[in-house]
């Protein structure tokens, strides 16, 4: 297999990177919708559902990787695993949240939702190594 160029490696993330922002993005609006933006500024759902879908995916992408002998696996795992999956998930939006909420004085809320969080993501990815590992 060929080594993909920087500038085509960068490229490969750059368009997942914005399909998987514009998906994260419309998940947040859909939930607001459908839950209600008072339901949605009391708890960080939109945050919570894609750290989850994010995590089950890249259990799937890689499991998957790891199983098939892909030829074109890296610019494949550039653009789904690097580039969507990394402007999807929202880590960086859920430490931000962590703390909004200690400071607006809900550290309950916060501890659920960091264990939440993680042992949902975690337990997500596991199912999703799992399922490629039997498929």
């Amino acid at each position: 297999m060929a080594t993909l160029s920087p500038f085509f490696a960068s490229m490969h993330v750059a368009l997942g990177g914005a399909i998987g922002a514009l998906l994260r993005y419309q998940l947040g609006r859909g939930l607001t919708h459908w839950l209600g933006p008072q339901a949605v500024s009391s708890f960080p759902y939109a945050t919570l559902a894609v750290n989850v879908i994010g995590s089950l995916a890249m259990g799937l992408l890689f499991g998957w990787l790891a199983k098939h002998d892909v030829g074109q696996g890296e610019q494949f795992r550039l653009f789904v695993g690097v580039g969507l999956l990394g402007g999807f998930t929202t880590f960086s939006a859920f430490s931000l949240e962590m703390m909004l909420l200690v400071e607006r004085g809900q550290p309950t809320t916060a501890i659920t939702y960091a264990a939440v969080s993680i042992l949902a993501g975690l337990t997500a990815l596991y199912v999703g190594l799992i399922a490629m590992r039997l498929a």
